[in-house]
């Protein structure tokens, strides 16, 4: 079985916002990791990345919010997805113009 890609999505949720969302299903895990996905979920404002989710291989499961790399316990796609959209509503209600 080869990578099969399960979907590609480009957000936009704002004209200077979007977010940009990965996903594969691999024949087996990747070296960090125990599940057979990889993933990379980007939410991109003013030109910058300011929040990820992804597992490199080597490295595993994590997200960066902001500056700060925390790991990330992947439990399925659903959840990664929702995790990632309540880090985005968290991100822009933090950084709101006053």
């Amino acid at each position: 079985m080869k990578a099969t890609e399960l979907f590609r999505r480009r957000i936009v949720y704002a004209e200077h916002a979007f977010a940009e969302l990965v996903l594969w299903q691999l024949p087996h895990p990747l070296e960090g990791s125990a599940h057979a996905y990889k993933y990379r979920l980007a939410y991109v404002v003013d030109g910058q990345c300011v929040l990820r989710y992804d597992n490199e291989a080597g490295k595993g499961d994590h997200r960066h919010y902001g500056r700060k790399e925390s790991k990330y316990t992947f439990s399925g796609p659903e959840k990664l997805i929702a995790d990632f959209q309540r880090d985005i509503r968290r991100w822009n209600d933090e950084n709101r113009d006053p």
